[in-house]
């Protein structure tokens, strides 16, 4: 059984290889930003990709959704954005004197939800039952999403002026939160190459729906040891009450992790795994995906941020504290 799953995983990895070539035709560096958007696609989990303008979260997105034959669509998020722009609505006919629905963008299989926190709250809480329940309501009527359906949502960071900080219930439904920076020296200078003086590559489409989800069902049967699932589990709980394991960061962090942390970790650590041609979950896998998981899921108190404490570094207190299985 072991050695035939690590066949289907070699077999299937030929598929990342596939779409990583592809990417890297349109993005330069941003290995972590390509690592959790393909942690999305492989569990139809939905991304936040935080970053300053013009580092192309935008064309990582939309480049991703040009390697997988699906219907995708970007949705820039702006304050006059209203709810009935996002999901549809109903259209009064007066020839028939009834209503049919008009169907918005968010009817798609992968959605760019491009510059999130630009929208008011009410666009959000919209949002929220199309990721959670993967359905909208219009008027009375609800209404299936299609399969897969995944948002990837880019937003500028808060103290970036005329942004809204999202709410923590629609953050919870991100199954990864990642960060991403300027690039270095020698890929800006390719970006420069790129960009000024070379003929834009044209991406190729190297997934079907069909092996997306083959992959989707290989990666729930990528070997986790009992004491890696336990791991896990005690890092969780150490963000909700890191006293009982001796970690001083109690009076920084005001609400610690949701039982989704526990699940979507457990989960993004397998894909991590396999992206790295494995059929079984390491520590150094949940070490390395942990961050992106858990830094949305940490509400921090009024001290953290008087002590610009980040929840990255309280995470890294976590692991530092922890024994290592």
């Amino acid at each position: 059984m072991v050695e035939v799953l690590k066949e289907q995983v070699a077999e299937k990895s030929l598929l990342v290889n596939n779409i990583r070539r592809e990417i890297d035709k349109i993005l330069v560096g941003q290995r972590d930003l390509v690592d959790g958007l393909l942690v999305g696609l492989f569990t139809k989990g939905h991304i936040l990709i935080e970053g300053v303008p013009g580092l192309a979260k935008t064309s990582a997105v939309m480049a991703l959704a040009s390697t997988v034959q699906a219907e995708f669509k970007r949705i820039q998020f702006t304050p006059d954005l209203l709810p009935a722009d996002l999901i549809g609505t109903e259209i009064y006919r007066p020839k028939t004197g009834d209503f049919s629905i008009k169907k918005g963008p968010v009817f798609h299989n992968i959605i760019l939800a491009d510059e999130i926190n630009r929208a008011p709250s009410k666009v959000q809480s919209a949002l929220l039952e199309a990721m959670q329940e993967r359905q909208v309501t219009i008027g009375e009527t609800t209404f299936d999403l299609p399969d897969p359906f995944m948002v990837m949502a880019t937003q500028n960071p808060i103290e970036q002026e005329g942004t809204y900080p999202l709410p923590e219930a629609q953050v919870d439904r991100f199954m990864l939160k990642v960060l991403i920076d300027y690039p270095e020296k020698n890929e800006e200078k390719e970006i420069l190459k790129r960009v000024g003086f070379e003929t834009p590559r044209q991406i190729q489409q190297v997934m079907t729906p069909e092996e997306l989800d083959a992959v989707v069902s290989l990666i729930r049967e990528i070997y986790m040891d009992e004491k890696l699932k336990d791991y896990i589990v005690d890092i969780v709980l150490a963000t909700r009450k890191p006293d009982d394991y001796d970690i001083e960061v109690s009076d920084y962090i005001q609400f610690g992790a949701s039982p989704r942390a526990t699940i979507f970790l457990s989960l993004a650590a397998r894909v991590y795994a396999f992206l790295r041609g494995r059929a079984y979950v390491t520590p150094q896998d949940i070490k390395i995906i942990a961050p992106a998981v858990l830094r949305h899921r940490i509400i921090l108190s009024y001290e953290a941020e008087a002590e610009n404490i980040s929840p990255d570094q309280i995470i890294g207190q976590i692991f530092d504290s922890i024994e290592v299985p």
